[in-house]
C-alpha cells in the first residue's frame, strides 16, 4: 500500500546502515521507523539548542531591576 508522505532516499556507510538494522530488530521495528525516529529526534535536539541559545541572549540583555524571583511571583 502507497502511503502519501513523501519519501526520502539517502545513502550510508555500511557501519551506520549495520547500527540502524541492528536498532530497527531489537525493538521490532522497520528500518524506516527508526531512521524516521532518529531523524525526528535530531531535530528535536537542534530546535532545544536554538531555543536555548536565544534564552541566554535574552537573559543577558535582561536588567535585574527589570526581571522579578521567584519568590516575588508566587507570593
Amino acid at each position: 500500500m502507497r502511503t502519501k508522505k513523501p519519501g526520502i532516499n539517502i545513502l550510508v556507510e555500511p557501519s551506520l546502515h549495520r547500527a540502524l538494522q541492528d536498532l530497527a530488530e531489537s525493538a521490532g521495528v522497520s528500518l524506516s521507523t527508526v531512521a524516521h525516529d532518529l531523524i525526528r529526534e535530531a531535530i528535536n535536539l537542534r530546535e532545544d539548542a536554538a531555543l536555548a541559545a536565544l534564552l541566554d541572549i535574552r537573559i543577558r540583555a535582561l536588567g535585574k531591576k527589570e526581571t522579578l524571583s521567584h519568590g516575588d511571583i508566587w507570593e
